[in-house]
């Protein structure tokens, strides 16, 4: 796959045209279908791990009767079954954005252009181009352009997650203050602070996302500089 991506990137920088050959597009079209079948299983594993996660955390709310090691236990999985959950996430976000923009997710797999004097000639005069130093050319634009739509992607899948997040955690923190229970107490703290946690992370994501996404050149810039 790797040395198709090549062969592909080398003839799509050589056409000058911006129009992508069949070599080329036939790559970007696995690694499409790639990212889609990852993208479902991951959903499906995270809407899994969150029925598991409300199941779990449900038993320990209402375990009158339990012991310290079995509340323990619980207590146990569910704050795992709730990280891997997160996981699913954050797996299921890397995949819409290699599936909206499979182009820039393509890029890092390039070879090294060290010991391929036709890569290293396509890159040097890529950096040129973005550097300004030159004109941009057909290729250099649809990069570009893909590799906006790379971090957009992902800037406002953060959006909605921020405000999801901050959200559940003004439910959880009210529902905290308001509660006697102390048991129900402890899991809307720590839901609480999980989504307090998960909004500002997003925030973060949304900014640089977002950065990224309106200076593009700059960005894919720094790639082919070797910084992704």
């Amino acid at each position: 796959m790797r040395r198709a991506l090549r062969d592909g990137f080398v003839a799509y920088w050589n056409s000058g045209d911006g129009s992508r050959p069949a070599g080329l597009s036939s790559v970007i079209d696995y690694w499409f279908r790639y990212h889609m079948a990852k993208g479902v299983f991951g959903a499906l594993l995270f809407v899994a791990l969150i029925a598991v996660a409300t199941l779990l955390w449900k038993a320990y709310l209402h375990g009158g009767e339990l012991g310290v090691a079995q509340r323990s236990g619980l207590v146990a999985a569910g704050a795992l079954v709730s990280v891997f959950a997160l996981a699913a996430l954050l797996v299921v976000i890397a995949n819409i954005q290699g599936a909206v923009a499979p182009f820039s997710s393509l890029l890092p797999m390039l070879p090294s252009s060290a010991d391929d004097p036709q890569l290293g000639a396509a890159f040097e005069q890529i950096r040129q181009q973005l550097s300004g130093a030159t004109g941009t050319t057909p290729p250099v634009d649809d990069m570009v352009g893909d590799f906006a739509r790379y971090h957009l992607t992902v800037a406002i899948i953060a959006a909605v997650l921020a405000i999801t997040a901050a959200g559940l955690g003004a439910v959880s923190w009210k529902r905290f203050a308001r509660s006697a229970d102390t048991r129900a107490r402890r899991v809307l703290c720590a839901s609480g602070i999980v989504a307090t946690f998960l909004a500002a992370a997003s925030i973060v994501l949304l900014a640089a996302n977002s950065s990224a996404a309106l200076h593009s050149t700059t960005s894919l810039s720094a790639f082919f500089n070797g910084s992704w």
